[in-house]
Protein backbone atom coordinates (compact mmCIF):
# COMPACT_ATOMS: atom_id res chain seq x y z
CA UNK A 1 0.00 0.00 0.00
CA UNK A 2 1.77 3.02 -1.13
CA UNK A 3 1.10 6.61 0.05
CA UNK A 4 2.60 9.58 1.50
CA UNK A 5 1.08 8.94 5.03
CA UNK A 6 1.83 12.65 5.96
CA UNK A 7 0.25 11.68 8.25
CA UNK A 8 -1.39 7.74 8.12
CA UNK A 9 -5.12 7.55 9.51
CA UNK A 10 -8.19 5.69 10.36
CA UNK A 11 -8.72 6.18 6.75
CA UNK A 12 -5.93 5.03 5.50
CA UNK A 13 -5.77 1.32 7.67
CA UNK A 14 -9.72 0.55 7.21
CA UNK A 15 -8.46 0.26 3.60
CA UNK A 16 -5.82 -2.00 3.83
CA UNK A 17 -7.79 -3.80 6.06
CA UNK A 18 -10.66 -4.17 3.55
CA UNK A 19 -8.39 -4.90 0.73
CA UNK A 20 -6.76 -7.69 2.76
CA UNK A 21 -9.76 -9.55 3.15
CA UNK A 22 -11.73 -8.65 0.16
CA UNK A 23 -8.53 -9.71 -2.21
CA UNK A 24 -7.56 -12.71 0.76
CA UNK A 25 -4.32 -11.16 0.81
CA UNK A 26 -1.29 -12.87 2.20
CA UNK A 27 -0.13 -9.22 4.32
CA UNK A 28 -0.39 -5.76 3.05
CA UNK A 29 3.00 -4.03 3.24
CA UNK A 30 2.87 -0.66 3.78
CA UNK A 31 5.37 1.59 1.53
CA UNK A 32 5.62 5.17 2.55
CA UNK A 33 7.43 6.93 -0.32
CA UNK A 34 10.72 8.13 0.00
CA UNK A 35 10.61 11.60 -2.20
CA UNK A 36 6.91 11.88 -4.03
CA UNK A 37 7.18 13.21 -7.59
CA UNK A 38 3.50 13.96 -7.41
CA UNK A 39 3.93 16.09 -4.36
CA UNK A 40 5.56 18.99 -5.21
CA UNK A 41 3.18 21.54 -5.29
CA UNK A 42 3.78 21.21 -1.01
CA UNK A 43 6.46 20.52 1.43
CA UNK A 44 6.02 16.99 2.39
CA UNK A 45 7.27 15.81 6.19
CA UNK A 46 10.69 14.46 6.65
CA UNK A 47 10.36 10.93 5.42
CA UNK A 48 11.43 9.45 8.87
CA UNK A 49 8.61 11.00 10.43
CA UNK A 50 6.32 9.05 7.92
CA UNK A 51 7.65 6.08 8.25
CA UNK A 52 7.62 5.90 12.05
CA UNK A 53 4.31 7.12 12.46
CA UNK A 54 3.05 4.45 10.05
CA UNK A 55 5.42 1.79 12.09
CA UNK A 56 3.11 2.88 15.38
CA UNK A 57 -0.28 3.19 13.64
CA UNK A 58 0.46 -0.69 12.01
CA UNK A 59 1.70 -2.18 14.98
CA UNK A 60 -1.01 -4.06 16.38
CA UNK A 61 -1.70 -5.49 13.48
CA UNK A 62 0.00 -8.95 12.50
CA UNK A 63 -1.42 -8.58 8.97
CA UNK A 64 0.85 -5.45 8.22
CA UNK A 65 3.94 -4.98 7.86
CA UNK A 66 6.38 -1.07 6.96
CA UNK A 67 8.99 -1.04 4.65
CA UNK A 68 11.91 1.50 4.55
CA UNK A 69 12.28 0.33 0.52
CA UNK A 70 11.24 4.13 -0.95
CA UNK A 71 12.47 6.10 2.35
CA UNK A 72 15.82 4.41 1.85
CA UNK A 73 15.88 4.61 -1.98
CA UNK A 74 18.02 7.91 -3.21
CA UNK A 75 16.23 10.27 -5.44
CA UNK A 76 12.66 11.02 -6.72
CA UNK A 77 10.19 7.68 -5.45
CA UNK A 78 8.71 6.30 -8.63
CA UNK A 79 6.11 3.01 -8.49
CA UNK A 80 7.31 1.18 -11.16
CA UNK A 81 10.63 1.16 -9.62
CA UNK A 82 9.58 -0.11 -6.38
CA UNK A 83 7.23 -2.75 -8.17
CA UNK A 84 10.05 -4.13 -10.44
CA UNK A 85 12.24 -4.31 -7.06
CA UNK A 86 9.60 -6.55 -5.22
CA UNK A 87 9.02 -8.45 -8.18
CA UNK A 88 12.66 -9.06 -8.06
CA UNK A 89 12.10 -10.20 -4.53
CA UNK A 90 9.37 -12.13 -4.79
CA UNK A 91 9.33 -14.13 -8.16
CA UNK A 92 7.48 -14.32 -10.91
CA UNK A 93 4.83 -16.25 -9.54
CA UNK A 94 3.60 -14.37 -6.73
CA UNK A 95 0.46 -12.04 -7.18
CA UNK A 96 1.27 -8.11 -6.01
CA UNK A 97 -1.40 -5.57 -6.04
CA UNK A 98 -0.63 -2.09 -5.44
CA UNK A 99 -3.28 -0.25 -3.28
CA UNK A 100 -3.79 3.03 -3.29
CA UNK A 101 -6.95 5.75 -3.74
CA UNK A 102 -9.19 6.43 -6.04
CA UNK A 103 -7.55 10.00 -6.60
CA UNK A 104 -4.14 8.86 -7.55
CA UNK A 105 -5.24 6.12 -10.04
CA UNK A 106 -6.81 9.34 -12.22
CA UNK A 107 -2.74 10.17 -12.70
CA UNK A 108 -1.91 6.49 -14.01
CA UNK A 109 -1.62 7.58 -17.64
CA UNK A 110 1.27 9.74 -16.69
CA UNK A 111 3.18 7.61 -14.26
CA UNK A 112 6.66 6.46 -15.26
CA UNK A 113 6.34 3.47 -17.64
CA UNK A 114 2.54 2.75 -16.86
CA UNK A 115 2.25 0.21 -18.99
CA UNK A 116 5.46 -1.61 -17.50
CA UNK A 117 3.37 -1.21 -14.54
CA UNK A 118 0.78 -3.39 -16.13
CA UNK A 119 3.32 -6.70 -16.31
CA UNK A 120 4.15 -6.33 -12.49
CA UNK A 121 1.10 -5.63 -9.95
CA UNK A 122 -2.55 -5.18 -10.41
CA UNK A 123 -4.59 -1.82 -8.78
CA UNK A 124 -6.70 -1.92 -6.08
CA UNK A 125 -7.95 1.39 -5.88
CA UNK A 126 -9.80 2.41 -2.96
CA UNK A 127 -13.25 4.08 -3.30
CA UNK A 128 -15.43 6.69 -1.24
CA UNK A 129 -19.05 5.11 -1.34
CA UNK A 130 -20.94 6.58 -5.20
CA UNK A 131 -17.37 7.43 -6.21
CA UNK A 132 -17.71 8.75 -10.46
CA UNK A 133 -16.04 5.76 -11.85
CA UNK A 134 -16.84 6.75 -15.89
CA UNK A 135 -14.00 9.67 -15.49
CA UNK A 136 -11.37 7.09 -15.43
CA UNK A 137 -12.97 4.89 -17.70
CA UNK A 138 -13.36 7.36 -20.54
CA UNK A 139 -10.19 9.28 -20.04
CA UNK A 140 -8.16 5.69 -20.34
CA UNK A 141 -10.10 4.67 -23.17
CA UNK A 142 -9.27 7.61 -24.99
CA UNK A 143 -5.54 7.56 -24.34
CA UNK A 144 -5.33 3.86 -25.67
CA UNK A 145 -2.70 3.06 -23.08
CA UNK A 146 -2.28 -0.21 -21.32
CA UNK A 147 -2.25 0.20 -17.96
CA UNK A 148 -2.12 -2.35 -14.94
CA UNK A 149 -5.92 -4.05 -14.13
CA UNK A 150 -7.60 -1.91 -11.51
CA UNK A 151 -10.36 -3.04 -8.98
CA UNK A 152 -12.39 -0.73 -7.24
CA UNK A 153 -13.00 -1.36 -3.66
CA UNK A 154 -15.45 1.12 -1.87
CA UNK A 155 -14.39 1.89 1.66
CA UNK A 156 -16.48 4.26 3.68
CA UNK A 157 -13.93 5.81 6.24
CA UNK A 158 -12.09 7.75 3.32
CA UNK A 159 -13.86 10.61 4.39
CA UNK A 160 -10.84 11.39 6.11
CA UNK A 161 -7.84 12.80 4.82
CA UNK A 162 -4.43 13.42 5.75
CA UNK A 163 -4.53 17.11 4.19
CA UNK A 164 -7.64 18.06 6.42
CA UNK A 165 -5.30 16.72 9.29
CA UNK A 166 -2.53 18.81 8.67
CA UNK A 167 -4.79 21.46 8.37
CA UNK A 168 -6.90 21.05 11.57
CA UNK A 169 -3.24 20.68 13.26
CA UNK A 170 -2.23 23.99 12.34
CA UNK A 171 -5.53 25.34 13.20
CA UNK A 172 -4.82 23.74 16.87
CA UNK A 173 -8.56 22.09 15.89
CA UNK A 174 -8.82 18.50 17.45
CA UNK A 175 -7.69 15.29 15.61
CA UNK A 176 -9.08 12.97 17.76
CA UNK A 177 -10.81 9.59 16.26
CA UNK A 178 -9.41 10.98 13.23
CA UNK A 179 -6.14 8.61 13.57
CA UNK A 180 -4.33 6.30 16.13
CA UNK A 181 -3.81 8.36 19.68
CA UNK A 182 -0.37 7.23 19.57
CA UNK A 183 -0.03 8.45 15.81
CA UNK A 184 -1.29 12.12 17.56
CA UNK A 185 0.74 12.03 20.38
CA UNK A 186 3.93 11.51 18.11
CA UNK A 187 2.64 14.91 15.94
CA UNK A 188 2.01 16.81 19.12
CA UNK A 189 5.83 15.63 20.26
CA UNK A 190 7.89 16.21 17.07
CA UNK A 191 5.10 19.51 16.38
CA UNK A 192 4.29 18.58 12.86
CA UNK A 193 2.11 20.31 10.98
CA UNK A 194 2.26 23.36 13.17
CA UNK A 195 2.86 26.82 11.48
CA UNK A 196 6.19 27.60 11.22
CA UNK A 197 7.52 24.35 13.05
Amino acid sequence: MGGTFDPIHYGHLVTAEEALVQFNLDKVVFMPTGRPVAKREREVSDPEHRYLMTVIATASNPDFEVSRQEIDRPGPTFTVDTMTELRGIHGPSAELYFVTGADAVWEILSWKDAGLLADLTKLIAATRPGYDLSRFESAHARSGQRIPEIEFMEVPALAISSTGIRTRVGLRRPIRYLLPEAVSAYIAKNRLYREGA
